[in-house]
């Protein structure tokens, strides 16, 4: 027999049926009972059945359920109750459409703290039961709201939600409607062949029923979805919608005019390229170019701009592109309109020699902005004779012996730029009172570096090594590659930098007349789990960038201060030391402009743009466009067994652009 229960006094009151029935009942009961001992709880007597007709009402209300063939939806269900007593009457029948004689249960939810658990309900019928598969039983119901489901195994789809308020008062309002057009327009407003009208309707009261609309005054038909229009000229869609009460809204309308599309774009775009940078005599560019693209379309207005470095493949161009590799170079470029068409590509040509120009200057410093030190003056960096900048000229990364020998430097040199009419006087008085501030000369306490790798044990623990080989740390707190082959990485996982100087020392070394292979990473990943890299050691190697140490005249023709694979320093531009010396080395970048010194002296200066291409070719290599990224964690490298490097001293400095 059916299961019910409810958490109030008692059980309901049952009416019995005739003996026989019951018997028969009682036998359909523990049949149930062994086939769904592990769903249905006891079989307490609190439901009751009801005999074809109404039940006996024995509460305020009656909320009936009905179930048939379905095993995902009850057929139909109640919502909304009011607190207090309430018949429940559930029927599974082949009335209510069960002509497969499957059982279905009516089961209030009591575990699940989210609903009301004060009403125990649990009814199986079946459709040759004893009562022919309709059973009621008396409840009273709470404010709030209970969950319901069938508990027949396989059939959990079957539930829902049955809200209880003692809310009253009939839903007098009608629906909100509004109208949304969309499609592509001209000028004027008017809507190019096509305009689509969009309409939404709430209700918060009993819901919304139907939508209608009309078009140009015609009869009003329901609405299914969105309604175009293409027919040139005025129009006008009327609206209204209906909610569940019978409240109906009063009509909105939106009104806009369609015209005919103009003839279809088959002109490409028109693309031109401009090249900037300080030139020597002979035009070529000195130590780095820019190009700058700019394309116009008429019609359907320009969509993408793209070009390609040095036959490389076409990327697309979202900034001017900085070139700084010395030789001959090419940027071809194109444009695509909205409407699908692309110019045919055309190019420019230009070449880049290194150094200034100026013997003083042997790599031109092209920061955008001067800097003394770590502080930003914000005068630009401008151009000073054939082949200097302000910058070159200042030289705040040089080795100074003290903060008074910077600054009588600065003083001479501002004083001359504002005689030669390079900076204005409230600039020249800027750039004094920079260089007083930036604390160039003074000890590291005064120039906001801090030390990740000092004589200190501590700081050497704060490193992790990943991939082959190691560093062993020596009495003087510097640290030694250990004679390992293969790759390795030692990286400083504690935090990542954006903008930055990095300073440090290194020292070649290697055995016997050899020299050292080794190289500085910043600005790659975290290490671990990369999504496209297993190896460790290669995350910094294929997603940063390797500032190089190598100061052999043969093998690799990356030498120091080259950007390994795609900016090179040949040997003279190097400048090399002996081996055994300790080599100051800082690496400023801001943005993606990369500026390397060596013992205080510019020796490289590298933009890192996306249409990079790694050089030699690996396949796997992401390239300019896969080193984008603007802040990052710094690494060295372990090289090789005989590749004997050594470090100390490293410290970081912020640098705000």
């Amino acid at each position: 027999m059916p299961v019910a229960r409810t958490g109030y006094g008692g059980p309901a009151r049952r009416t019995r049926p005739p003996t026989r029935s019951r018997r028969s009942l009682t036998a359909l009961v523990a049949v149930a009972g062994m086939l769904f001992s592990s769903t249905l709880a006891a079989v307490p007597v609190s439901a009751r059945p009801t005999h074809g007709g109404p039940p006996e009402q024995l509460a305020a209300q009656v909320l009936t359920w009905t179930a048939g063939n379905d095993v995902t939806a009850y057929a139909s269900a109640p919502a909304t109750a009011v607190p207090g007593p309430a018949t429940l009457v559930f029927e599974n029948s082949a009335a209510t459409g069960n002509t497969s004689g499957m059982q279905h249960t009516l089961t209030f939810e009591t575990g699940d703290p989210t609903y009301n658990q004060d009403v125990d309900v649990n009814i199986l019928a079946d459709p040759f039961d004893a009562n022919g598969g309709r059973w009621s039983v008396d409840v009273v119901l709470t404010p709030g709201t209970y969950r319901y489901f069938c508990a027949i195994p396989g059939h959990g789809l079957m539930n829902g939600i049955l809200v209880v308020s003692d809310e009253t008062g009939d839903d007098t309002t009608p629906p909100t409607v509004t109208a949304s057009l969309s499609g592509p327009r001209d000028d004027d407003g008017a809507y190019l062949g096509t305009a689509t009208v969009t309409l939404t309707a709430t209700d918060d009261d009993s819901g919304v029923d139907t939508i209608e609309y009309s078009l140009d005054a015609a009869a009003y038909t329901d609405y299914t979805a969105p309604v175009t229009v293409n027919e040139p000229g005025q129009h006008t869609v009327d609206y209204r919608a209906t909610d569940l009460a019978g409240n109906t809204s009063d009509a909105g309308s939106v009104t806009f005019q369609v015209v005919t599309p103009p003839d279809p774009d088959t002109v490409a775009p028109t693309v031109s390229a401009t090249v900037s940078g300080a030139q020597g005599d002979d035009g070529a560019y000195l130590g780095t170019a820019t190009v700058t693209l700019t394309a116009t379309d008429d019609d359907s207005g320009v969509d993408t701009i793209e070009y390609s470095l040095d036959a490389a493949a076409y990327t697309d161009y979202t900034a001017p592109v900085t070139v700084n590799r010395p030789g001959r170079h090419t940027v071809s470029y194109r444009a695509t309109d909205n409407a699908g068409n692309t110019s045919d590509p055309a190019s420019v040509t230009f070449t880049i020699v290194t150094g200034g120009g100026d013997p003083q200057c042997p790599v031109l410093d092209t920061r955008a902005v001067v800097w003394l030190g770590t502080v930003n003056s914000g005068v630009p960096n401008r151009q000073v004779g054939p082949g200097c900048t302000i910058n070159n000229l200042i030289a705040s990364e040089r080795l100074w012996h003290n903060h008074q020998e910077f600054m009588q430097h600065v003083r001479a040199v501002v004083k001359d730029l504002r005689q030669r009419g390079v900076v204005s006087q409230p600039e020249r008085v800027t750039l004094i009172e920079a260089a007083s501030s930036s604390g160039v000369g003074k000890s590291d306490a005064h120039t906001g570096y801090h030390s990740i790798l000092s004589r200190s044990g501590s700081s050497f623990d704060q490193w992790e090594h990943v991939g082959s080989g190691g560093f062993t740390r020596n009495a003087d707190g510097s640290i030694t590659s250990r004679p390992v082959a293969g790759l390795g990485l030692l990286w400083f996982p504690i935090r990542t930098y954006g903008d930055f100087s990095l300073k440090l020392q290194w020292r070649d070394d290697a055995p016997g007349d050899a020299r050292a292979n080794s190289g500085v990473f910043v600005r790659f990943p975290a290490v671990h789990q990369h999504p496209d890299e297993p190896r460790p050691e290669w995350v910094a190697i294929k997603y940063g960038h390797e500032v190089q140490i190598l100061d052999s005249p043969t093998g690799d023709r990356y030498k120091t201060g080259s950007v390994y694979g795609f900016d090179g320093v040949d040997l003279d531009g190097a400048a090399v030391t002996s081996k055994g010396t300790w080599n100051d080395y800082e690496i400023r970048v801001v943005g993606q402009h990369y500026s390397i010194f060596r013992n205080g002296e510019l020796v490289n200066e590298f933009v890192n743009t996306p249409g990079l291409v790694f050089d030699p070719p690996r396949a796997d290599d992401p390239g300019g466009a896969g080193r984008q990224r603007a802040e990052g964690y710094l690494g060295l490298q372990v090289h090789g067994a005989g590749d004997i490097v050594s470090f100390r001293n490293i410290r970081v400095a912020p640098l705000t652009p």
